[in-house]
């Protein structure tokens, strides 16, 4: 499928001007991708702690969503589904109290919850992977080994509950940080001027 000449100039001129504004603040991506690199490696070093941190954040994003939720539902309360959207704030509500007032059993519910996610997530890649084998020619095999890494770790991090809720979502969420952390850096660097 080709586009047509106008929309190809239109997205050359997108990716330029996309690569001038990351060359301009190559050192802002620089410096957040370093935080992000020191944050990772702290979540990495003291899990237990990134772990509890990370359910009072997950906490309060339930709570202030869930009063939003409430706000805007007696504000638009004519329109359909009231009840529904009711329900749904004052759910919100209701775990952003209990993750705030006992973050430790959060931590392990969310240790549980991230664990089945990882099975949901080894499974669709696995079938994804086997689906697709003849379009991805050699690609569906590295799709196929993340479904069965992914499936590991729901294997380690629900096998060993209620321990794996100390270091899963800090190691994890530590090694995001790194990924992501790493990958800012390697894109400033490559955008620096000269």
């Amino acid at each position: 499928m080709t586009l047509p000449q106008d929309a190809s100039d239109e997205i050359k001129r997108l990716q330029s001007r996309m690569r001038a504004a990351v060359s301009e603040h190559w050192k802002a991506f620089l410096i957040e991708g370093i935080l992000l690199v020191i944050l990772g490696l702290a979540a990495m070093i003291v899990p237990p702690l990134a772990s509890l941190a990370v359910t009072i954040f997950v906490g309060w994003m339930f709570l202030i969503s869930g009063i939003a939720g409430l706000a805007l539902t007696f504000w638009a309360r004519a329109m359909p589904g009231f009840w529904w959207s009711l329900i749904s704030a004052a759910l919100a509500v209701v775990a952003g109290i209990i993750l705030l007032a006992q973050p430790v059993q959060g931590v392990y519910t969310l240790t549980l919850v991230i664990g089945i996610y990882f099975v949901a997530e080894g499974v669709a890649t696995i079938m994804y992977a086997l689906e697709h084998r003849r379009e991805l020619s050699e690609r569906w095999l590295w799709l196929l080994i993340a479904g069965i890494f992914d499936l590991l770790i729901s294997f380690m991090i629900i096998s060993g509950l209620p321990g794996s809720a100390e270091w899963a979502i800090g190691l994890l969420v530590g090694i995001n940080l790194v990924f992501g952390g790493s990958a800012l850096i390697g894109m400033a660097l490559a955008a620096r001027p000269g």
